[in-house]
């Protein structure tokens, strides 16, 4: 039995679309070729005759037709699908290095680097890091976290999250803590600035020149602190802070106070003092819980934005460095909302714990 191939009958529109696509001098010449093939194909050119004409092989004439009277004109747009190249790398030998990036390490370190992972599994480290990146594995990079084993952590938790999320009427709520031993460091050397193709620099050497400790207070209201640096961070410098607090406040708000287990929040002196201020009511976050505070994200700004990368050639430049930004800060102060609920927050800890249960 002789072969026939199907006829191609286009339709007014089709043929109109494939007449601007022969004399089109903007498209792919791939997609012109085609568009003549089935051009012709339609007027009933044999593909052998398609093929001399265009000076193409047969079966790739067979080929568009086929598409053609599969898919029509949109078939003819798009090349026609490859079986592609044979991996060159095996699933086993992929499994190899995801299992031993996540269960075993070096002998002569503490995790996997891409060369060490390369030399090990003998392939080469762009694999590696091909491999690392499907799998989302990142070996170098390390998050550090502490649980607290405060005895009274869920009561503390329930304490300071209300205060955030419900805060009593007629109150203020100051997040209260000490940032010290800040240190007036002075670069050896004058860096250079940032350019095109150039980022800024600095000398990895420095003077000391002394310390400060910042004593702050952050509004969660209005998100303005209450701010002041003294050289030392024992009580008589905590005392002094509440008195400051206590002039910068409206005196018939009741103040409360989240600050953190260090000794000189506790001392016998520190809570005679608050006796006789009874609008003053600290509230003790649990041990290891610092982010509970949110006067260290505002420290964490005040950090990145004004310390690391400065030079203070002593210690009151950086006392007015620091005031600066407090001044600027309250000019246009950031409210930091709270707003994770305790169950979200037992939730994560009880998952964390459980998770580290399986690795004793």
């Amino acid at each position: 039995m002789s072969r026939t191939t199907a006829p191609i009958v286009l339709s007014p529109k089709e043929r109109s679309t494939l007449t601007a696509w022969v004399r089109s001098r903007s498209l792919a010449l791939r997609l012109v070729q085609r568009a003549k093939m089935i051009e012709m194909a339609a007027d009933g050119v044999l593909s052998q005759e398609i093929a001399r004409r265009l000076q193409v092989s047969r079966p790739t004439v067979q080929l568009w037709r086929q598409r053609f009277l599969a898919l029509r004109l949109p078939g003819l747009e798009k090349d026609a699908p490859r079986p592609g190249r044979i991996p060159r790398l095996s699933a086993r030998k992929i499994y190899a290095v995801v299992e031993a990036t996540l269960h075993t390490t070096p002998s002569q370190a503490t995790h996997w680097s891409v060369r060490s992972m390369a030399k090990a599994q003998g392939i080469s480290r762009t694999t590696v890091q091909r491999i690392w990146k499907q799998h989302n594995l990142k070996p170098h990079l390390l998050k550090t976290f502490k649980l607290s084993r405060d005895k009274h952590f869920v009561e503390k938790l329930y304490d300071v999250v209300g205060l955030y999320l419900n805060p009593p009427e007629k109150s203020l709520v100051l997040c209260v803590d000490e940032k010290s031993q800040i240190q007036a460091l002075e670069r050896t050397q004058p860096g250079l600035p940032l350019k095109k193709g150039r980022l800024g620099t600095m000398t990895h050497d420095y003077k000391r020149h002394g310390t400060t400790t910042l004593f702050a207070a952050l509004s969660m209201l209005d998100g303005k602190v209450i701010g002041d640096c003294m050289p030392r961070h024992r009580h008589q410098e905590f005392i002094r802070f509440l008195n400051r607090i206590d002039g910068e406040t409206p005196a018939g708000l009741n103040l409360h106070l989240i600050v953190d287990n260090y000794g000189t929040h506790k001392h016998p002196r520190v809570k005679s003092w608050l006796r006789r201020h009874p609008r003053f009511h600290l509230h003790f976050i649990p041990t290891s819980s610092s982010w509970l505070n949110l006067v260290e994200r505002w420290f964490r700004e005040l950090t990145d934005k004004r310390i690391r990368r400065g030079s203070f050639r002593n210690v009151p430049v950086l006392i007015t460095a620091i005031k600066d930004y407090l001044d600027n800060h309250n000019q246009n102060p950031q409210v930091f909302v709270w707003s994770a609920p305790v169950e979200q927050i037992l939730a994560k800890i009880a998952k964390c714990k459980e998770a580290l249960g399986t690795l004793h």
